[in-house]
């Protein structure tokens, strides 16, 4: 099959979607083997770049979708969304940031590092899809478990979560509370 008509497939496909396309998905829709549709993929990648166009190829966890540029965010958004944002609170962040940085957390845990409850928080970020139930864990009362989904790295602009920031480094007091000033001076040393 010609390149061209391929790119065309590739796009029309990831347009059509609306959602994260595997490798596997696009090899079975082509017949074609994975090296070539993952170079013809790059090779897009660099002339939507190239050309400037609106649009850009986004990797997210070892698939592809098709998406508008953040940079023409601020025009797009007064057009197309008319509905009210979904804000999430701060204990929404808060829950969304823990079980990001430790996948397969239970709500128990969850709620000993914020030390108050979180179901309401759980719930929001369930129903927003930025999280899902990750299985239930082999311990008493087979508690439930929870990590992010795809839409969260799509929403965040990450790959994997392995993209995210690094933790700083904290030392623990006697109380195993966070001892602030080691944080401060430890930024005040790296400037």
């Amino acid at each position: 099959m010609e390149k061209n008509k391929v790119k065309g497939i590739i796009e029309a496909i990831l347009f059509a979607s609306g959602k994260v396309i595997t490798l596997d998905e696009l090899m079975i829709s082509l017949e074609m083997d994975k090296k070539e549709i993952a170079e013809i993929i790059d090779e897009m990648t660099k002339e939507y770049e190239e050309e400037k166009r609106g649009i850009e190829i986004v990797c997210v966890n070892n698939g592809y979708t098709l998406s508008s540029k953040k940079e023409y965010h601020e025009y797009i958004y007064h057009i197309i969304d008319k509905r009210a944002k979904p804000n999430l609170s701060q204990a929404a962040l808060e829950v969304l940031a823990i079980i990001a940085y430790n996948p397969k957390i239970t709500r128990a845990e969850i709620e000993n590092i914020r030390g108050v409850s979180s179901d309401a928080s759980l719930y929001r970020l369930l129903e927003h899809n930025l999280i899902e139930e990750a299985g239930k864990l082999d311990l008493p009362g087979k508690p439930m478990a929870y990590k992010v989904t795809e839409e969260f790295l799509k929403k965040f602009g990450l790959n994997t979560l392995e993209d995210l920031p690094e933790l700083p480094k904290y030392k623990l007091d006697e109380n195993q509370q966070i001892v602030i000033e080691d944080l401060i001076d430890e930024k005040k040393i790296g400037e």
